[in-house]
C-alpha cells in the first residue's frame, strides 16, 4: 500500500528538489555522497560541506578579478583562477555564468557547480558599513530522544556554536562543540570538549595572511601537508582537483587534524613563501606497560563520551613546523615544501601483525616535496614528488586535455610507496587517506548535444600489501557513467551508473584464504523541476546490486521545497522509501540540513525516512531553522521501530 501511495505521489509531483536558496549542482551532491561512502575518512565530508556553506553565506565576487577572492572557489584549479582573473581584467565583467564555459580550462559542468556560490553584481566598495565590525553567531542543537545509553557521561544533545567577526582585513572566531554523550563542560578549567579559536589578518602587500591560533594548511597536491579539504578527481566531476597552497583559519570540528600555533603567507612579485608552526594536543591510545610508555595507536573519532575514551583525550603533544616556497611564471608554477613532525612519545606498532610491518615506528618524521603546475595551450600538467626521511616516496602526475570546447579529458596517476608517512598529508586519489598503493584514473565530460552532457570515468587501484579484510595483494576497479539533460534552469533529468569491484578474503575457514571479487552495481535516475519561482519538486530512484551475495537495494525518494511569497518562510519536505537486503546494498542520500551541518544517512533494511525543515527569517539580524526527521525500520516480527531527530539552529548578525 505504501508503494502505491508513493507512485501516485510521483505521478503528480514528478521532479527532484533542492532549495531555491541552495540549489546545488548534481556534481556537488554526488561528490558529497561519494565522500560520505568513503568511511575511511569520516571528517572529509564535514570539511567539504562546511566549505560549501561558507561560500553560500559569502558568495565570491567574481567580477572583482582578484585571485585571492576567486580562489575561495576551492573546486577550481590554480590556473582556472588565473585564467578567470585575467579574462575579467582584459574583457570586462562577466554578465552570465554560462560565459565561463567558453574560457580555456572551463566547461559547462564547472560553470553549473559555481552558480550557487558566486555573485555577478558590482564589486562592493569599502564604506562606513563595511569598515565596521561585523559579527555572526550561530548555534546548532541536535537531539535524538530515543538515543539513551547509561554508560555515556553526558546528555544525548549535540551542540555546535560558532562566532565570527571581521573588519578591514581582520577576522577571528571561536568554535565550540559537544558531541552526543559528552559532558557539556569538562576538565580544569571546565570547557567544552572542543574549543577552537583564531585571529587573522589578510592583505595584498608583502604580508598576504597571518593566522594566530587554530588554522589549516595545504601545499601543492597535499601529499606533504593538507589539513584542509580532500583533493582529487571524481569519476564524473572533472573540475574537482584543487591544488592551491594556502593557510586559512580553522573553523571545522575535527579535533585532531588541524594546526594550533601560527602561520603566515608572504609574497614578493612572483615569489611566495609560507611558514607554519604548530604545537597541538591530540588523542591516542597509550601502552599500559609499567616500564615503558608509548603510542599504540591514534584515536581520531573525536568522541569522548565514555570514561575509556576520555582517557585518550589530548594525551600526546604533536609538534609540526615547516616552510613552503613557490614561484610563478606566466604558465608555470613550481613549489617546494619541507615539514618536520614530532610526537612527545614514540609510536610503537604491533609488528607481529603482518598488516603493520610498514607502519610508522618512532617519534619524528620529515617530508620533502616538490610540485608543479603547467598550462601549455589546452593541456594542463600537474604533479608532485614527496619523500620522507626513510627515503620512501609518493608520486603524483596528472594531465587535463581540452581538445575541443565540448570535450574535457583528465588522466591521473598516483603511487604511494610502502613506508611513506605524512600524518598531516591528504593527497588526491581514490581514497581521501594517503596510503600504500598505486592507481590510475581517467574521466571525461562531453557535451554531446545542446543541453545534453555525458561524463564518466574509470579508476584502477592496486594494493601491493595487506589491508583490512585482505591478507594478500589486491586491487579495485571503479567505473561510472552519467547523462544529464538540462534544457533550462527549471528542468533537470539525470541518470547515472556506478560499478565497484574490490577483492577481499573468502569466508572459508581452516585454509589459506583465497581472494574473491566483491562487486556492486548501482543505477540512479533524478528528476528536478521548478513549477514556479517559489516551488520546486523532485524525484529520485536508486537501485543497487551486490553480486557476491545476490542482494539488492532500492530507494524511492520524493521532495518538495516551497518558499512563501509574503512570509519570510521556506519549507523543505522529503519522503523516502527504502528496501535493501543487507549492509552491502546500503544507499547514501544527501539531505537539506542546517547551515554548517550535514545529513547523508546510509539507508539499509526496510523502512522509510522523512523530514520537514523550516527556515524563518526573523529580521535582517536573525533567522531560525528547525528540522524534524523520523526513521522507520522494519524489525523482527513485522514490527516497525521509529527513531526521531530534532535539529534547531539560531543565527544572529550583529
Amino acid at each position: 500500500m505504501k508503494y502505491r501511495v508513493y507512485f501516485f505521489f510521483i505521478i503528480f509531483f514528478p521532479v527532484y528538489s533542492f532549495s531555491q536558496e541552495t540549489r546545488l549542482s548534481e556534481s556537488i551532491i554526488s561528490i558529497a555522497e561519494e565522500l560520505a561512502a568513503d568511511e575511511s575518512d569520516p571528517e572529509a565530508i564535514s570539511l567539504y560541506i562546511e566549505k560549501l556553506f561558507d561560500l553560500f553565506e559569502n558568495p565570491v565576487m567574481i567580477n572583482s578579478a582578484d585571485q585571492d577572492e576567486i580562489s575561495r572557489l576551492f573546486f577550481l584549479t590554480d590556473f582556472q583562477v588565473k585564467i578567470l582573473s585575467g579574462y575579467i581584467k582584459s574583457s570586462g565583467k562577466i554578465i552570465s555564468v554560462y560565459e565561463l564555459a567558453n574560457l580555456p580550462g572551463f566547461e559547462k559542468e564547472t560553470a553549473l557547480m559555481m552558480i550557487p556560490f558566486i555573485s555577478l553584481g558590482e564589486v562592493r566598495k569599502e564604506n562606513a558599513y563595511h569598515s565596521a565590525w561585523r559579527n555572526t553567531l550561530i548555534t546548532n542543537i541536535i537531539w535524538k530522544p530515543e538515543y539513551k545509553d547509561s554508560s555515556l557521561l553526558g546528555s544525548q544533545v549535540k551542540i555546535l556554536t560558532k562566532y565570527k567577526f571581521s573588519a578591514n582585513g581582520f577576522s577571528g572566531g571561536i568554535t565550540a562543540e559537544k558531541d552526543q554523550g559528552e559532558e557539556l563542560l569538562q576538565g580544569n578549567p571546565p570547557l567544552p570538549d572542543l574549543l577552537s579559536g583564531h585571529v587573522a589578518w589578510s592583505g595584498k602587500g608583502l604580508i598576504r595572511r597571518i593566522v594566530i591560533g587554530d588554522y589549516s594548511a595545504r601545499f601543492g597536491q597535499g601529499t606533504n601537508i593538507n589539513t584542509s579539504i580532500h583533493t582529487g578527481l571524481s569519476l564524473h566531476a572533472p573540475g574537482y582537483m584543487s591544488a592551491r597552497s594556502e593557510i586559512r583559519p580553522y573553523t571545522s570540528t575535527d579535533e585532531n587534524n588541524f594546526f594550533r600555533g601560527a602561520g603566515a603567507e608572504f609574497s614578493i612579485s612572483n615569489l611566495s613563501a609560507s611558514f607554519f608552526y604548530s604545537r597541538n594536543s591530540i588523542d591516542a591510545t597509550l601502552s599500559t606497560e609499567p616500564d615503558s610508555e608509548y603510542i599504540k595507536s591514534f584515536y581520531t573519532s573525536g568522541l569522548h563520551n565514555t570514561s575509556s575514551s576520555l582517557l585518550k583525550k589530548d594525551v600526546i603533544t604533536n609538534l609540526v613546523y615547516g616552510i613552503n616556497l613557490s614561484y610563478n611564471l606566466r604558465n608555470l608554477r613550481i613549489g617546494t615544501t619541507w615539514s618536520e613532525e614530532r610526537f612527545s612519545l614514540p609510536v610503537r606498532p604491533d609488528l607481529h601483525d603482518p598488516e603493520k610491518i610498514f607502519a610508522f615506528d618512532g617519534n619524528s618524521n620529515s617530508v620533502y616535496s616538490i610540485y608543479y603546475n603547467s598550462l601549455i595551450n589546452k593541456i594542463l600538467l600537474y604533479g608532485e614528488f614527496s619523500v620522507n626521511n626513510l627515503m620512501r616516496h609518493a608520486v603524483l602526475q596528472g594531465l587535463t586535455i581540452r581538445p575541443s570546447d565540448r570535450l574535457s579529458i583528465n588522466l591521473f596517476f598516483r603511487h604511494y610507496d610502502e613506508g611513506y608517512f605524512s600524518f598531516h598529508g591528504n593527497g588526491p586519489g581514490g581514497s581521501s587517506n594517503t596510503g600504500t598503493g598505486k592507481s590510475i584514473l581517467g574521466n571525461f565530460m562531453f557535451e554531446a548535444a545542446k543541453h545534453l552532457f555525458i561524463s564518466g570515468g574509470c579508476e584502477v587501484q592496486e594494493f601491493p600489501w595487506l589491508r583490512y579484510r585482505t591478507s594478500s595483494p589486491s586491487y579495485r576497479i571503479k567505473r561510472a557513467i552519467r547523462m544529464r539533460f538540462v534544457p533550462n534552469d527549471n528542468l533537470l533529468i539525470e541518470s547515472s551508473y556506478y560499478y565497484n569491484m574490490t577483492t577481499a578474503d573468502s569466508d572459508e575457514k581452516n585454509r589459506i584464504p583465497e581472494l574473491k571479487n566483491l562487486t556492486t552495481r548501482s543505477l540512479s535516475t533524478t528528476f528536478r523541476y521548478s513549477l514556479s519561482e517559489n516551488l520546486t519538486m523532485g524525484t529520485r530512484i536508486y537501485y543497487k546490486l551486490a553480486e557476491q551475495k545476490d542482494t539488492r537495494g532500492m530507494i524511492l525518494l520524493q521532495e518538495m521545497n516551497y518558499r512563501f511569497g509574503k512570509l519570510p518562510l521556506t519549507l523543505w519536505l522529503r519522503y523516502c522509501l527504502f528496501n535493501t537486503d543487507d549492509w552491502d546494498t546500503r544507499i547514501y542520500t544527501y539531505e537539506n540540513d542546517l547551515l554548517y551541518s550535514y545529513s547523508i544517512p546510509a539507508l539499509y533494511g526496510r523502512g522509510s525516512r522523512s523530514y520537514l525543515m523550516a527556515g524563518w527569517k526573523l529580521s535582517d539580524k536573525a533567522d531560525v531553522r528547525f528540522k524534524y526527521g523520523v526513521l522507520s525500520k522494519l524489525q523482527t516480527g513485522n514490527i516497525y521501530a521509529y527513531s526521531e531527530e530534532f535539529r534547531l539552529q539560531i543565527r544572529l548578525f550583529i
